[in-house]
Formats: C-alpha cells, sequence, structure tokens
C-alpha cells in the first residue's frame, strides 16, 4: 500500500474550477499564472492552487473559488491576477469586481454559498465538487473517499449490502429509473455458465445533445464511481469490471485512468482489497462516439469489440451479459451514490425526494437560460425552481416556451406545465422522461415543430440500422418533419406522423427507437397549433423555418435610419434587392430564395421577416 504524504497547513487554497468548460475557457493558463504570481510575492507556503472538478457555474467560469471563506470569483483572466494576488492574497482584501453579481445588481455576492444558482442545490453525487484535486487520492480519503468501502467489506455482508441500497430507494439514473438495489439482487442470484465470472459496468457512454452530467462527474471525483463499482462487484460477486467512457472524453478519461492507478497503489482496488481477500480490477473502455451504445446491450457488445447493436431482450444484461455472463450494468451518476448511502445509511438517503423518487438528481442547464451549468437538486423540485431561482429565468426577457428533457427520447414541456415536480412518474406523465438528466430550456421564438426535426434528425442520424421500425420509420418521420417546415406540409401530415409514432415505438428493438418518437409526440401534444399553422398557412410563427418566411423592406426605416446603406443589396446571393446606395431598398419576391442573409446584416431593423 502507497505511503499518505504528509499534509501541509495553507493559509489559503485557491480552488480553480478546471472541469472541461473552463479548461476550454483557459483555466490551466489561470492556474499558471495565479501559481507564478504568488511565487513572485514569495506566497508559495501560504497559498496553494488546486486544480478540481466542474464547479457547476459554467456560464461563469473560469471561476475561482477561494477558501476558507468561500469567496467566489468568476469569468477571471490572466490579466486579472496580479491585481487579485496583491488585494486578496498579499493584503487580505477581497476584490469585488471579480465577483458574481446578480442581473441588473450592483452590489456583489461574495460568498458561493450565497448565490441563487447554489442555493436550491443538494450535492449528493457532487458532494465533492470544487473541493479536492481529482488526481489526487490522498484529498478524496479525506473528504470521506472509501470509507463506505472499508465498511461494506469488514462489516456488511454482500444481502446486508443489497438490502441498504434498496431500502434507499436508489433508482436508476441513466434513463429508464430502474431500482438499483433489485438490479443488484437479479444479478447476484442469476447462475453464471460453468461457475464463471460476473461483471459490473459504469456507463459513461454519454450522448445526448447539451448533456454532461456523466462527464462532469468522472472529472470532478473519479474515486466516488470507483468506489461505488467496488462495492457493487462485493454486493453481487463480480471480480471484473469496466468503465465504458466517450473517447470525446480525454480530460475525464485521463482522470479516471489516474484514479484507478493510485486506488491501485493503496489497496482500494486489485487482488486483495483492503486485506479482506477480496479481488476486483476496473478497466476503462473508451467509446467511439455511436449513440446507441448508451442502450446496454449495444454497449456490451462493444465491449466485446463487435459492432455496437442492440439485441433483442430478455434475456436481460442481469441473466446474460458481458460474454454470456451476469452483468450489473449502472450509469455514473448511480455509481457515485453508492458510497454515500453506505456512508450515512438508506433512511438518511430515502429522506430525500419524492415518496417514489429518492434522492438527488444531476441536470446540465443549458439552452434559453441565464445561468447555464451543472446542477444537482432533490427530487420532486419544480421545474420553476430550476428554471427560475436556479436558472435566473430566459435571456433577454424572453418569455420561457417549453423545457425538454431526458434528451433526445424525451420530451418538451410547455410552460403550463412549469410547475410540474421533477420525479420519474410526473415526468413519464407528461410524455417525457428522466432521461440522464439533460434539461433544454426554450425561450418563445423557438419553433417546436422545428425541435422535433431537430432531435428525431439527432436519433435517425444515430440509429444503428439493425432494426426496420428505427431505421425506416424515424427516417419517414424526418421526411414528414422536413416537409412541414419547408412549406410543403398536408392536412393528413399530422395523423401520418402519430401513425408512424405508434409503429416506431410499439416495434422497435431497443430504447433509442422506441423512445425517439416522444420529441414529436410531445410537441404535437401541446403545439399542435403550431403544426397546423405551418400546413395551412404556410406560417412559421417563430420565424425560424425560413422557407416559410416573405422577407420585406421597410423604406421609411431602410431611409431615415440605414440612409440607404446598401449593405443588404451587396450580401444578398440571388440578386433579390432593388435601389442603390442611397435609396430606399426592396425585396423582389420572385427572386428571394429565403436564405435570410438580408436580416441578418441589416443593423437597423428595416428588414422585416412575416
Amino acid at each position: 500500500m502507497a505511503e499518505v504524504a504528509t499534509a501541509r497547513t495553507y493559509r489559503l487554497h485557491l480552488m480553480v474550477c478546471a472541469g472541461t468548460g473552463c479548461v476550454s475557457n483557459h483555466a490551466f493558463e489561470l492556474k499558471t499564472a495565479l501559481e507564478r504570481e504568488i511565487e513572485k510575492h514569495k506566497l508559495e507556503n501560504e497559498v496553494t492552487v488546486v486544480p478540481t472538478g466542474c464547479n457547476g457555474f459554467c456560464e461563469r467560469g473560469p471561476i475561482l473559488v477561494v477558501q476558507p471563506g468561500n469567496v467566489f470569483y468568476q469569468q477571471l483572466s490572466v490579466k486579472d491576477v496580479p491585481h487579485l494576488v496583491e488585494e486578496h492574497f498579499l493584503k487580505g482584501r477581497p476584490v469585488a469586481k471579480f465577483m458574481y453579481f446578480p442581473p441588473e445588481e450592483k452590489t456583489p455576492v461574495p460568498v458561493l454559498s450565497d448565490i441563487p444558482f447554489f442555493k436550491k442545490q443538494v450535492l449528493v453525487a457532487l458532494r465533492n465538487r470544487g473541493l479536492i484535486d481529482p488526481e489526487k487520492i490522498e484529498e478524496a480519503i479525506a473528504r470521506d473517499g472509501y470509507k463506505a468501502l472499508a465498511k461494506a467489506l469488514t462489516e456488511m455482508s454482500p444481502e446486508a449490502i443489497i438490502s441498504e441500497i434498496a431500502r434507499s430507494g436508489l433508482r436508476g439514473r441513466g434513463g429508464a429509473g430502474f431500482p438499483t438495489g433489485l438490479k443488484w439482487q437479479l444479478v447476484r442470484n442469476a447462475v453464471s455458465p460453468n461457475g464463471g465470472a460476473k461483471y459490473v459496468v459504469c456507463n459513461g457512454d454519454e450522448g445526448d445533445p447539451g448533456a454532461f452530467m456523466d462527464r462532469s462527474i468522472l472529472e470532478a471525483d473519479p474515486h466516488a464511481v470507483i468506489e461505488g463499482m467496488v462495492i457493487g462487484a462485493k454486493a453481487i460477486g463480480a471480480a471484473a469490471g469496466f468503465v465504458y467512457v466517450r473517447n470525446e472524453y480525454p480530460l475525464a478519461v485521463n482522470r479516471l485512468a489516474v484514479a484507478l492507478e493510485q486506488a491501485r497503489a493503496f489497496g482500494l482496488l486489485g487482488r486483495d482489497i483492503l486485506g479482506t481477500g477480496f479481488d476486483f480490477d476496473i478497466r476503462i473502455k473508451r467509446g467511439a462516439g455511436a449513440f446507441v451504445c448508451g442502450e446496454e446491450t449495444a454497449l456490451i457488445a462493444s465491449i466485446e469489440g463487435r459492432l455496437g447493436e442492440p439485441r433483442p431482450r430478455p434475456p436481460y444484461p442481469a441473466q446474460s451479459g458481458l460474454w454470456g455472463k451476469p452483468t450489473c450494468i449502472n450509469n455514473v451518476e448511480t455509481w457515485a451514490n453508492v458510497p454515500v448511502i453506505i456512508d450515512r445509511g438508506s433512511a438518511w438517503f430515502a429522506g430525500i425526494g419524492t415518496a417514489t423518487s429518492k434522492g438527488t438528481k444531476v441536470f446540465s442547464l443549458v439552452g434559453k437560460i441565464n445561468n447555464t451549468g451543472l446542477v444537482e437538486v432533490p427530487m420532486g423540485i419544480t421545474l420553476r425552481e430550476i428554471i427560475s431561482d436556479i436558472g435566473g429565468g430566459i435571456p433577454g426577457g424572453k418569455a420561457f416556451k417549453a423545457v425538454q428533457t431526458g434528451g433526445p427520447s424525451g420530451g418538451c414541456i410547455p410552460k403550463e406545465q412549469i410547475d410540474l415536480p421533477i420525479d420519474y412518474e410526473s415526468l413519464a406523465a407528461a410524455g417525457s422522461m428522466m432521461g440522464s438528466g439533460g434539461m433544454v430550456v426554450m425561450d418563445e421564438d423557438t419553433c417546436m415543430v422545428d425541435v422535433a426535426r431537430y432531435f428525431l434528425s439527432f436519433t435517425q442520424d444515430e440509429s444503428c440500422g439493425k432494426c426496420t421500425p428505427c431505421r425506416e420509420g424515424t427516417k419517414a418521420m424526418l421526411d414528414v418533419l422536413t416537409r412541414i417546415t419547408e412549406g410543403k406540409g398536408v392536412p393528413d401530415d399530422i395523423a401520418l406522423l402519430e401513425d408512424l409514432a405508434s409503429a416506431i415505438k410499439d416495434t422497435a428493438l431497443c430504447g433509442l427507437g422506441k423512445t425517439a418518437p416522444n420529441p414529436v409526440l410531445t410537441t404535437l401534444r401541446y403545439f399542435r397549433d403550431e403544426y397546423e399553422t405551418h400546413i395551412r398557412d404556410r406560417k412559421c410563427p417563430a420565424h425560424v423555418c425560413r422557407q416559410l418566411n416573405i422577407y420585406a423592406i421597410d423604406p421609411r426605416l431602410c431611409l431615415d435610419k440605414g440612409k440607404g446603406c446598401d449593405v443588404c443589396r451587396r450580401n444578398c446571393a440571388s440578386e433579390a434587392i432593388s435601389g442603390s446606395k442611397g435609396e430606399a431598398h426592396a425585396v423582389l419576391q420572385d427572386k428571394c430564395i429565403k436564405c435570410g442573409v438580408c436580416a441578418d446584416v441589416c443593423a437597423f431593423g428595416a428588414v422585416r421577416v412575416e
């Protein structure tokens, strides 16, 4: 077992967010600049810089949190570092101008926990977010990492572990919400052919547009996932495990690899774990980006080295999974919850959330929302609380229109249901689903027909093509939606979409196909009038579907404000604008190809979209 280094006591810890979002915004350069400036002022024995995983408030990155004190600095750049170091870290005067200012407020909020984005969050899976260096196992251990593992291996039987997970009410966070304890029990009870091995698998194949929950957990606290998997392996009797993670997540892959090596060095993974005689190890399997590999049987095929295609079920992986052996597959967030439940007890976890949806859920909050980021909230919180209180509402004073949950397989929930509680049953009743936790917010300028077309184009493109309903059915639905958005729809198209959706849901081979029609069905359910307007009036109310738009120029605005600037005419590729510089311009409708460039380049609002 590796020796634990003696910790040095520092006056200040500068926690630099080094999740992918902040890294792409020069967080590593910020860290280097801080270290240089600290050394310049001879503060290196008093102040340390710690790179952490995703802090969550991605829209405000790069982020720095100063501990102790929880002082929150945001949108920092390298040029800000000298002033910050001299004022705060040398002279002890926090710098207000680098702090978070609520919209239209003149007074900053210095402390992280007082910022509205963080106030209603409850951190379980993300409990170490922004608090540890994910590449130093000592810091995870200092935050009770592997404490639950020691308890599970030395004080609990496999049956007791499974019972504790079952009593907690933990359900799979990957989408379906299957009871975790029940899944573990099924795998434990399953008989492996010829008495062979059983496996545990972590599904980190996060392919939903706008989703980054699993990536952020792996980047911020890979040890939580490893610990959860080892506990699960002990419970079901597995000797080997795999983490299936997208190769497009290089930072997550690297930090996970470092964590695995450190866990082995500390005797927490590999042979004779903690001297208990239990052997278990984990390997990383990198996925190539196929969305269908998020489906568990396709994921299994990929790990085995075969083409990532789903197969019919039953048998389920719990009976016949990897190489025909009983296999327990849970996603990243599910595994990260396991150690806390074992450590703090099932009653504690079950005390969070609702009667049927226990604990918390991690969501990636994206789209037309002021506070883009990663949030963890208790089950049962309402959409309004997430969108308005945590998310800060809609940018530019626009009105909220809908939110899409559950990724491409989910549905669109309208503004009339903004007080809907977030739990498995409520979302399903609304026609959507929890999914892995993607949440895309839409404002009044969103065309819901185009949204349905976009998500269906994604799932159609990602279809593995193995089964006819998904391969041909989604293509047929996409053709209809494209026709409608191009102004070629006919009244029977709505009924055709509903018929195709029903057939695909009933006959597709895997979950990707069965849920692909959900965005179409929910937009038809809540926004049918937009479909009818597209078909009957050949109009897109949101002016998103350009082939349905009519572009015209207001001659008064063109002359009074723009002075006949001629920019629109010079940028029109189809020569569909008349007029010379200094004159009022006009759109020649018979030549207009609906590209919208004239509206894009006009700086005076003279081009109207009708």
